[in-house]
Parts: C-alpha cells; sequence; structure tokens
C-alpha cells in the first residue's frame, strides 16, 4: 500500500491474481477448442493492462480512480450508500452504490487493502443510517 506525502491518501497496490488466473483458465480451454480459448484469453489479456494502468486512491473525501497521473474519476465517500466485494474466498468483483448510480468493478487491486480502506472510508453501519426509510 502506498501511502503518499500527504498522509491522507493511499494508493492501492495492484493485484494481477484475476486476470492471471483468467489467462489461465484460457489454457484448458484452448485443449478443447483453440477459438473457444480467445474469449478469456482476450479479456484476460484486457484486465492484465486494466491492472498495470488503474489506480485506486482514498483520499480523506473521495475514492479517485486514475491512469498513469490523469485522474479519470472521483467518488465522493458523502454520495455512498453500500458497498461490497463478491465471492471473498477469490476476491473478484466489487460493488458500490452511490445516491444516483452503481458500480461494478473487477477486483484488480490488493482485496485486504481494498476491504480495509471501504471500511475505514466507508463503514457500512454509518452507511446504514443515511438510508432514506
Amino acid at each position: 500500500m502506498a501511502v503518499s506525502a500527504d498522509s491522507a491518501v493511499v494508493e492501492l497496490l495492484p493485484s494481477y491474481r484475476l486476470s492471471l488466473g483468467i489467462i489461465g483458465l484460457a489454457l484448458p480451454v484452448g485443449l478443447i477448442s483453440v477459438w473457444g480459448s480467445l474469449v478469456p484469453a482476450a479479456l484476460g489479456l484486457f484486465l492484465l493492462a486494466q491492472t498495470r494502468a488503474i489506480r485506486l486512491r482514498f483520499t480523506e473525501t473521495a475514492l479517485e480512480v486514475y491512469r498513469g497521473d490523469r485522474q479519470l474519476r472521483s467518488f465522493p465517500y458523502q454520495d455512498w450508500q453500500y458497498w461490497r466485494i463478491f465471492w471473498q474466498p477469490v476476491p473478484i468483483l466489487f460493488y458500490f452504490r452511490e445516491i444516483n448510480s452503481i458500480h461494478f468493478l473487477p477486483v484488480l487491486f490488493n482485496p485486504a487493502q481494498l476491504h480495509a480502506q471501504f471500511t475505514q472510508h466507508c463503514p457500512l453501519d454509518q452507511l446504514a443510517q443515511r438510508q432514506p426509510d
């Protein structure tokens, strides 16, 4: 986990497990059908490139998504309603809901760090209190 000079910003380390796992699944599929292995191989390579390019930074006020030094999006915690990391044995997808939108993203980052930052910045019990009745 990278912590910037401003200790309030935490950048998650990348995790290549998902992309390499999908590429690994393409290999046995290739023994059955070369054409059938192209889809998981292409998806795995795409996720591998995204893992290298995309960074998540947790600040005091928002989750920020970067590609290199360029900020792509900012998701202020005040707009969050819920979050969840799916399939804990091998985390592959995380979900968070804002007031006006929902987001499903692959786990391309260290899952333990992701969970720790979500828990720190958006505790589920506090988010539940924000829900309208």
